[in-house]
Order: C-alpha cells, then sequence, then structure tokens
C-alpha cells in the first residue's frame, strides 16, 4: 500500500444519485476543456461546476452552460465538499493532489500516470473492466490514449480465445502532447510551406511534414516511457499479467486522433469473419472497412466521436494463428476525457449496470 493509500480515508464505492459538485483540474488544458464540453453535451448531473488550475491562469473566467465561472487555484479548501475530482493536470499536481481531495471525501479520476501502476489504485476502460472501478478507494486511474484505444479492440476477442502475444505501433498525433503542441503543429506547417525552417519550442522536433520516434524517456532496455505504459497497462486493465506485448510509439504530423496498427496472436486460429462480428458489435468500437473500395479508418473519420474506428482486420499471412488490425480513435476524446466521464457515469450507474452501458 502506497502512502497515498494509506492517507486515505474509506469512501462510497459508488457515486450519489444526485446533483454533483464537480471539480476538474487542469481546467484550461486541451483534456480539461474537453471535459467541460462533454460534461455539458452528456447531460452529467452537475449541480456546481468548480474549474481549478494553476495559479497562472486563476482568477480568470470560463463559459460553462452560459455561465462565467471563475477559476479557482488549487489549495485544500477547494475540495471541501466536492463529489467528483476530474483531474488532468499532470503528474506531479495529481501526487501532490489528489490524496487531498480523496481525504476530503471525494472521488478523483485521474488522467495522468500517477498512479496507474499502483496496485491498490483500479485502472479503468468502463467498456473493458467496469467493475474494477468499484475496488476504488478514493482514486481511480485513467489509463494512458493508446492503451484506451487497443484494450477496446483487443477485450472482445480475448473474451473468446486467449492472447498469446500482441505487437502494436502507434501513429500518435500532436493532441497527445497538448494545445501546445497542436498549435505548434499548424505554425511550423505554416513556416514550412512558406520556405521557413520549422524551429520546434515545445516538442523536441518539428512535427511539420515529419515523424519522429516518441520522445518520452528512454529506459535502459531500450523501450521509450511510453511504449512501457501500454505494456503495464494493457496487462493491469485486461487482468494478463504476463501477457506478451511490445510496442513501437511514433509521433506523426497529425492534430487530433492516434491510431495504431496491432498485430494479435494466439493460441489457435481466430477467423476473421467471427473476429470481425464481434468487434462490429463492441461497445466504443465503430467497424469501419471496405476492402473493394480500400477505404479504412482514418484519424479525420474518429476526430470528436466518441467511437474508436477499427477496420482492415486479416488473417497474418506469417502466423496462422495470429490477426492484423488497425484502428484510430480520438485521443482528447475517449482517449482521455471521454473514458474519465464514462467511469464516474459508471460509478453513479452502480455495480450492476451494463458492462459498457456508460459509452
Amino acid at each position: 500500500m502506497t502512502a497515498a493509500q494509506t492517507a486515505l480515508s474509506p469512501t462510497p464505492i459508488s457515486l450519489p444519485n444526485r446533483p454533483l459538485r464537480v471539480a476538474v483540474l487542469g481546467a484550461t488544458g486541451a483534456v480539461g476543456q474537453e471535459l467541460l464540453e462533454l460534461l455539458e453535451e452528456r447531460r452529467f448531473p452537475v449541480g456546481e461546476l468548480i474549474p481549478l488550475a494553476s495559479p497562472r491562469s486563476a482568477g480568470q473566467s470560463l463559459r460553462w452552460q452560459d455561465q462565467a465561472l471563475t477559476i479557482q487555484p488549487v489549495e485544500a479548501a477547494a475540495f471541501e465538499g466536492v463529489d467528483v475530482v476530474l483531474a488532468s493536470a499532470g503528474g506531479s499536481v495529481s501526487r501532490q493532489w489528489a490524496p487531498v481531495a480523496a481525504q476530503a471525501g471525494a472521488v478523483v479520476i485521474d488522467n495522468s500516470s500517477a498512479f496507474r501502476m499502483d496496485p491498490e489504485v483500479p485502472l479503468v476502460v468502463p467498456e473493458v473492466n467496469p467493475e474494477a472501478a468499484f475496488s476504488h478507494r478514493g482514486i481511480i486511474a485513467n489509463p494512458n490514449c493508446t492503451t484506451i484505444l487497443l484494450t477496446l479492440a483487443l477485450a472482445p476477442l480475448a473474451a473468446r480465445r486467449a492472447i498469446r502475444r500482441v505487437v502494436v505501433s502507434t501513429y500518435q498525433s500532436a493532441s497527445g502532447a497538448g494545445a501546445r503542441a497542436m498549435e505548434e503543429l499548424r505554425s511550423l506547417s505554416r513556416t514550412v510551406l512558406d520556405g521557413g525552417e520549422p524551429v520546434s519550442a515545445v516538442l523536441p522536433h518539428s512535427l511539420a511534414f515529419n515523424l519522429f520516434l516518441h520522445n518520452s524517456p528512454l529506459q535502459p532496455n531500450g523501450y521509450c516511457e511510453e511504449e512501457l505504459k501500454m505494456v503495464n497497462e494493457t496487462r493491469k486493465i485486461m487482468g494478463v499479467p504476463e501477457l506478451r506485448l511490445s510496442a513501437t510509439c511514433v509521433r506523426v504530423p497529425v492534430l487530433r486522433a492516434h491510431s495504431e496498427a496491432v498485430n494479435i496472436e494466439f493460441h489457435e486460429p481466430f477467423p476473421v469473419e467471427e473476429a470481425r462480428a464481434l468487434l462490429a458489435v463492441a461497445p466504443g468500437v465503430e467497424l469501419l472497412e471496405n476492402f473493394e473500395a480500400n477505404r479504412f479508418p482514418m484519424p479525420t473519420d474518429v476526430t470528436g466521436r466518441d467511437p474508436v474506428a477499427v477496420g482492415r482486420i486479416r488473417q497474418d499471412l506469417s502466423e496462422p494463428n495470429a490477426l492484423e488490425l488497425w484502428l484510430c480513435g480520438d485521443q482528447i476524446r475517449k482517449g482521455a476525457a471521454l473514458n474519465a466521464i464514462q467511469i464516474a457515469e459508471l460509478l453513479i450507474q452502480g455495480p450492476n449496470a451494463t458492462p459498457g452501458g456508460a459509452a
């Protein structure tokens, strides 16, 4: 048990079914803005909304549901009486304030990596492991964006036949690095088109008409932190601690929505049509493929939308027990903000809710 967990007071496993006091921690960021939009769009039962941000943004106002709300600084008093905190302000902020909010009685749904691999903190994708949410002790972790998208495609197949090995390559948009990276991609693309030399200030290299291997810190084993997140988080969510999974993560010049090429090996052959039929009805998944027209998911198909689009499902020519597929999902939406709100909705619905029903 971590120090953060031992500090927590017992909290209900569910959220009350009434208008809630909701705090959005990191309200001015890209994911924070998406959280605000989705709370309104999905008619989440907000009785009072409390936007929280850094001292730099505190005192500014933002509009939500035709109201002008004042952004408050993050401090212990801000969490008093709060039912749920939707946190998207980075790992260091979450490590400092999530235990404080939970101690005050709130349920914290944290979008950072701070608690994801804590064995006492559930890591939840509502369509995949909804039951895990109800074991929380005040903090629930929202998985990494690429992991959420991947597990939505893996889970329906794994429920039919056990998975032996997964190899995934990601094509991650600028949105994964935040609003400033998105704006930098726009501006540097204009620079290149005007004949200038792009110089990046947000990312280590310019994404304009370029791509590079993910810039998260490299580990001694040669994998970067982002790749190991996919490995470890997928194992935890799917309850298969020994799952063989290898990932290569790449940043690409796309504004919003990530893509993944996935090779899935089973212990026995998995007929393509059977896999296609399962994914066509899987919660949170949209089957999008037209082999005659060579038309499969693209980032523009899912930008601003909830589903993860899956297509080009095919037999691996090199391995009779393996399938190949391609997927795209909006990183800011299902890869971050939407998944967090679905977790909160799941807690309101209670442990007997239909898995994936929050989608």
